[in-house]
């Protein structure tokens, strides 16, 4: 015997309740709790239908064979990069950003390549019909007769489509508007979204299909749905960007085949997305020449060094408690700093009010931009601007020291070619390795030393 039970989930965290409840215990969403049926079987449980599904024995992992799976590289060299240097056969890749990043232009472009090589693409927009698809390709000049363009969200008939059309590269635009028959909740609800992507996610493993899954964020930019939906794809990256500017960035933050910490850099123009293939010299295009309170750091995002500017404004504060703000930046990270400078460099930033940012609307996160933040904040609050050659690396400590970072050489490397004098680093990292010609390179142990090298 077979039982309807209802149970409510929150669509923006996947969080369940036996019961309705106007605000999200989980996530704190309000009018997010949607009702889905589910049937709980009574009295002994059926046995498994296998159908035509093929046995396998466990194996120990010492005989299992390796196969190298040929990774299909695209024209854009960027997007090789971030997805750990080309596309797996097989995989499920998730791309999320906010409505009118680019999403969608950018998978489009990509199909266009794919299917110029002589790769088979089949493109399922659920968002829009084939002539508004049509429109963007003529727009970005997209012409193959190896690039299916279909306007379905019934899985069943994706399905049909696919045995059919029998394509290598499959994009689904968006997850959330896909549903399954079978399933008795709307689209894009937490029941919809995890059925569907483990149906495509079966599809792509047993028939060697690379998969790309749209997905739509949350106000707060997380993806929209529970959070298994990010466990279960391989790779998931993020289109990021600021609708007023032409740049866009995209980010890994799960790759099971490559690594997580590379970013790749697109203009946004009418004809598509194009790479930018030197993104330091983007960042500094617009650096401001000899203002107080502007600093650059050779930050590395994954194996690649970029040069990226950091701004500081310190001013008076009129209230009591003196606001700290931070972009591209963590704002723990400031108030850290800032308390090594009252407290190792003798500095009174009780009574200043502090805003830092970082150029381009880049996010960084690794400890060796300590030393490039600190400064420029000593910089606007001296009003004192740094060399307009300099370049700073390093890590500092809670007790003033400048501690060693990785990869120095890249890094250096990076500044001498975006014509850098010098470059003011941890002491512990000189030796050992080649310092390039046209640089000078000099070696601190301590944020007093650093300020009396930068400011003297």
């Amino acid at each position: 015997m077979a039982k309807r039970k209802s149970k409510f989930m929150c669509r923006s965290c996947g969080y369940e309740s036996p019961k309705w409840m106007g605000r999200c215990p989980g996530c704190g969403e309000w009018n997010t709790m949607d009702e889905e049926v589910e049937i709980v079987q009574k009295g002994p449980r059926a046995a498994f239908q296998h159908g035509d599904r093929v046995k396998q024995k466990a194996l120990p992992i010492s005989a299992v064979e390796m196969v190298e799976e040929p990774r299909v590289k695209t024209e854009l060299n960027e997007l090789n990069r971030v997805l750990g240097g080309g596309i797996v056969p097989g995989s499920l890749i998730l791309i999320g950003g906010d409505p009118g990043i680019g999403k969608s232009t950018l998978l489009l472009q990509v199909s266009s390549l794919l299917a110029n090589q002589q790769e088979r693409v089949l493109y399922i927009s659920g968002e829009e019909s084939i002539r508004q698809t049509k429109l963007r390709a003529e727009r970005l000049g997209v012409k193959s007769d190896e690039l299916y363009i279909y306007a379905e969200t019934d899985l069943g008939m994706i399905h049909e489509t696919i045995d059919a059309v029998k394509p290598k590269f499959i994009i689904v635009d968006s997850i959330q508007t896909v549903h399954h028959p079978e399933v008795t909740s709307a689209p894009g609800s937490v029941s919809q979204v995890r059925e569907c992507t483990a149906e495509l996610m079966r599809i792509a493993k047993t028939q060697n299909i690379a998969i790309f899954l749209v997905g739509h964020v949350t106000k707060d930019g997380q993806i929209a749905g529970p959070r298994l939906l990010e466990h279960m794809v391989d790779t998931v990256l993020y289109f990021e960007g600021e609708r007023h500017h032409t740049y866009r960035i995209l980010r890994s933050v799960k790759n099971r085949f490559g690594s997580t910490n590379e970013i790749a850099i697109f203009e946004m123009l009418q004809s598509g997305l194009k790479e930018v293939l030197n993104p330091s010299e983007l960042f500094l295009r617009e650096r401001s020449q000899g203002g107080g309170g502007s600093t650059v750091v050779a930050s590395m995002e994954g194996t690649r060094p970029i040069l990226v500017e950091i701004q500081a404004l310190i001013t008076p504060s009129s209230f009591n408690y003196p606001k700290r703000m931070a972009t591209g930046i963590d704002q723990n990270r400031v108030s850290l700093l800032m308390a090594v400078l009252e407290k190792r460099a003798g500095m009174m930033l009780q009574t200043q009010d502090a805003y830092i940012k970082v150029a381009g609307g880049v996010k960084l996160d690794e400890p060796a931009i300590d030393l490039a933040v600190l400064l420029s904040i000593v910089s606007s609050y001296r009003d004192t601007a740094v060399g307009i050659g300099d370049c700073f690396i390093g890590e500092v400590g809670l007790t003033g020291e400048v501690r060693r970072v990785s990869r120095i050489e890249q890094r250096v490397t990076e500044a001498a070619k975006l014509g850098f004098d010098r470059v003011i680093m941890p002491a512990s990292n000189m030796g050992g390795w080649d310092i390039p010609t046209g640089i000078q390179v000099v070696g601190v142990e301590t944020i007093s030393e650093a300020l009396g090298i930068a400011f003297k």
